[in-house]
């Protein structure tokens, strides 16, 4: 009731959707896939307002498939929904032009886990569009007594940008904060190089020195 509900859908649509095009632009041609894409109503957007040619979607609760199902129905081949998982995404490397994130990441445990497999999806020069929910946003008392989210594991701006970067998503300036830094949107870029954390940079320097006296 909360979260799939006509206010909703029109704070999506007329709010922050034209701020995300600001940053993207027209999609025309592009090959799209929403993660937890939920009754398909981000799917509708993304095809109708950001232009894109086809969009793939997926939801972890079968219950929500069947309700997109029957949302996307008018599209026909330009739009499909299955059910998945953000931790393990079923599509192989380089798969798709766009990836959309509206507000699923800060429900999954292991975030940094579904960061690692949109950027495996993303072509070379794709984008990753997004608008998460802060740590200082689910620790308030109204979303502890309205929602479910897990316990452990939430995320600042800088987490999320850092964690982005080091998977080869690069943000920029394409970064805005909203409601006193509770929520935040912006749009990433997929570079061919993936800069690696301290400890997978020495690990990686170990490799190699050991291959060399192989």
């Amino acid at each position: 009731m909360l979260t799939n509900n006509p206010y909703r859908r029109f704070m999506q649509r007329c709010y922050e959707t034209p701020k995300l095009l600001a940053m993207t632009g027209r999609l025309d041609g592009k090959r799209a896939l929403e993660i937890g894409c939920g009754q398909g109503f981000g799917m509708k957007i993304i095809l109708e307002q950001f232009g894109a040619a086809s969009v793939q979607g997926f939801d972890i609760d079968p219950r929500m498939i069947a309700r997109a199902q029957k949302q996307i129905r008018r599209y026909a081949s330009r739009a499909e929904v299955s059910v998945g998982d953000a931790t393990a995404i079923a599509a192989p490397d380089a798969s798709f032009d766009v990836v959309f994130d509206f507000g699923v990441l800060h429900h999954v445990e292991i975030w940094e886990d579904a960061v690692r497999e949109v950027a495996r999806v993303l072509k070379p020069g794709g984008l990753f569009v997004f608008e998460e929910v802060t740590k200082q946003a689910l620790d308030s008392w109204i979303y502890r007594a309205l929602f479910k989210h897990p316990e452990q594991n939430r995320f600042v701006v800088s987490d999320f940008v850092s964690t982005l970067e080091r998977h080869g998503i690069v943000v920029d300036d394409n970064l805005r904060s909203y409601w006193s830094g509770d929520f935040f949107a912006g749009v990433g870029r997929r570079t061919r190089r993936i800069r690696l954390s301290d400890d997978e940079a020495l690990a990686k320097i170990a490799g190699s020195v050991t291959d060399r006296r192989r």
